[in-house]
């Protein structure tokens, strides 16, 4: 018998209960390049599962990892291939000139790689950062790495809690979300402080 899920996670008893593994892989690849899916949701659940002996921790945290780093490899793909013309052709009704997506480019590729590691953690970030990094020209290499760090301890965090409190993970997972609105606006802020600072030192230098 599966164990109950609780709260917010019940409603995906029937499709983990069914389709198990697949299951996890399946919702956090499709989520990390931009589909609405429940990818953080599933992954609690699996390790819950887990957590009852219904499913085994170590497969769920694997396929989990390999899940999500494809996803947004797939989103990169889309942003390298797609991202730069339709950037160019409708940036300018949002305001994003050729100038300023240049002035863009520039910046992620000198702090890029923190920007894809703390997107993990960030609702929205977390399905986009593949297809801006495409987008802005990030060497493929470095994106990978990045990626594949932030999706280790994305992965290794919720896997770990949801195995270790089971029931209360609901609880946990609230207590951390409560604090995520929090979380946003400080990484904008930071961000922002980094182009900031990018563009007072290309000033002085010209």
């Amino acid at each position: 018998m599966s164990p109950p899920l609780p709260g917010p996670l019940a409603h995906l008893a029937p499709l983990l209960g069914h389709y198990g593994y697949w299951a996890v892989g399946a919702v956090i690849f499709v989520e990390d390049f931009g589909v609405p899916a429940p990818g953080e949701t599933i992954l609690l659940a699996a390790g819950v599962y887990a957590g009852a002996g219904r499913l085994n921790i170590v497969a769920v945290a694997c396929i989990a990892f390999l899940a999500a780093v494809a996803g947004d490899n797939v989103g990169y793909l889309i942003g390298r291939a797609g991202g730069r013309a339709f950037v160019h052709r409708w940036g300018r009704y949002v305001f994003l000139t050729p100038k300023r997506f240049e002035a863009a480019e520039q910046f992620f590729a000198r702090h890029g790689g923190k920007i894809v590691t703390v997107a993990r953690f960030v609702e929205g970030l977390r399905q986009a950062n593949g297809i801006i990094a495409g987008t802005t020209g990030m060497r493929w290499r470095r994106f990978l790495a990045f990626n594949a760090l932030g999706a280790a301890l994305w992965v290794g965090l919720w896997t770990t809690l949801a195995y270790l409190a089971g029931s209360h993970i609901t609880a946990v997972y609230d207590e951390i979300r409560r604090y995520q609105p929090y979380v946003l606006p400080a990484v904008g802020l930071a961000v922002a402080a980094f182009v900031a600072r990018h563009l007072v030192r290309r000033r002085h230098r010209r």
